[in-house]
């Protein structure tokens, strides 16, 4: 996938735990997590708003685009 997510490098500069953001943005751990690993189809514009108010920080210090093939299953 070309979309990347640097949830961890986030977290890791604020010293925040995926629990902590869990209960300052609203949003399940479960939920989280799979933003976090990448597995995320699709993310809520509300909900990257939530992450990007609690976390201090820009929606591009989340996600990047790298130039490549999209996944197996991934629309064009």
């Amino acid at each position: 996938m070309p979309v990347r997510v640097h949830l961890d490098e986030m977290l890791y500069r604020r010293r925040m735990t995926l629990t902590d953001l869990s209960e300052a943005v609203g949003i399940t751990l479960a939920n989280l997590s799979i933003l976090k690993t990448g597995k995320a189809k699709a993310v809520r514009f509300s909900t990257l708003e939530a992450i990007c108010r609690a976390l201090d920080c820009q929606p591009g210090d989340i996600l990047t685009w790298v130039e490549g093939p999209a996944e197996e299953g991934d629309e064009e």
